[in-house]
């Protein structure tokens, strides 16, 4: 399998830690563009959500949490599963319908849950992971387990009711929950600018007396100090914090995305801010790593994708007789 340990800290506080933001970046980016020529060649079915672009926003949010610290993820979700420390085997096989996925090969691309690293689930359903993120703190402080929930969310997400309600609770309760919304510009073909009526979405969080502030969602550094500080403010108890990371995403919402509702022009104007050459530049300059170290880096995590590809695609399909398992059923008695 091919899980990597987490670290804790500072993206530029050591070589350790610059090593450890440049390659889950990679790890995403390279998941991200396996999962898409896989859907390609037929051998992956249903859809799915990239998030290449945006590699910045989980991997610096996930490097503020512990283990124990508990995220609840999107349809758009890939990212913040291989943040969190997910096995990038089990990751693809659940794509591919095998039993070694993550849900038994069930669950599919929008549905990938790890507790054991913390991930309480992506979610098919566009706010459907707020209110139980909401939930995670709220267990975590009646407990005094002293553990963050982490909600990620995209821009869309911030006008269903799932938010409101949610962020309402997490404000007059002090929970430990922080509201991250990585605002990629659009909730499906519509942007920002036509669904909302102000042109900072951090103001949002004045209407329930969040703390809330905007990141450079490309910028690995920034999303870490933030991320830092919401954190801290959390396990202090003074409750939930609204990020809002600024990035974009670089493909369509979905597969049958055509792209229609934006220019070619916008799109390269976005790729022009790659978070990952962005992120390497400064730990060069810094001379936290070397060119050739950072070139290894990018090896190793199309070498860790590949492995995890061969090993999924040899791997046992989910047996449809076991579709009812794991299920709760009504037992009459």
């Amino acid at each position: 399998m091919s899980a990597h340990p987490l670290i804790m800290g500072h993206p530029t506080s050591s070589p350790e830690h610059a090593r450890h933001a440049l390659l889950y970046m990679w790890r995403i980016r390279k998941f991200e563009e396996a999962v898409e020529d896989l859907f390609g060649r037929g051998m992956m079915h249903g859809t799915m959500h990239l998030s290449i672009g945006q590699e910045a926003s989980p991997t610096g949010m996930c490097m503020a949490l512990t283990l124990q610290d508990q995220i609840t993820s999107t349809h758009r979700g890939h990212g913040h599963c291989i943040a969190k420390g997910a096995d990038l085997t089990r990751m693809i096989a659940e794509l591919l319908g095998k039993e070694i996925g993550y849900c038994g090969g069930r669950g599919g691309s929008m549905h990938i849950a790890d507790v054991e690293t913390g991930n309480l689930g992506a979610n098919g359903v566009v706010g459907g992971g707020i209110p139980i993120a909401a939930g995670a703190a709220l267990a975590s402080k009646m407990t005094k387990k002293g553990t963050v929930a982490v909600s990620f969310f995209g821009d869309g997400a911030m006008n269903e009711g799932a938010f409101h309600e949610a962020a309402n609770l997490a404000a007059i309760w002090k929970l430990p929950l922080i509201l991250f919304c990585e605002n990629n510009k659009y909730g499906m073909s519509s942007s920002t600018e036509k669904a909302f009526a102000i042109d900072n979405l951090a103001e949002r969080g004045k209407g329930y007396g969040i703390p809330a502030v905007n990141v450079d969602g490309n910028d690995v550094i920034d999303v870490y100090e933030q991320a830092e500080i919401a954190v801290k403010r959390a396990q202090a108890g003074e409750g939930p914090t609204l990020i809002i990371a600024e990035t974009y995403r670089w493909k369509g919402h979905s597969r049958s995305d055509k792209n229609l509702y934006r220019t070619k022009e916008e799109i390269e104007e976005w790729r022009e801010l790659d978070p990952i050459p962005k992120f390497t530049a400064k730990v060069i300059k810094s001379k936290l790593l070397s060119k050739e170290e950072c070139g290894a880096i990018a090896q190793e995590a199309t070498d860790a994708i590949i492995a995890a590809v061969n090993e999924s695609v040899k791997a046992k399909p989910a047996d449809p007789a076991g579709l009812l398992e794991a299920v709760f059923k009504k037992v009459s008695v």
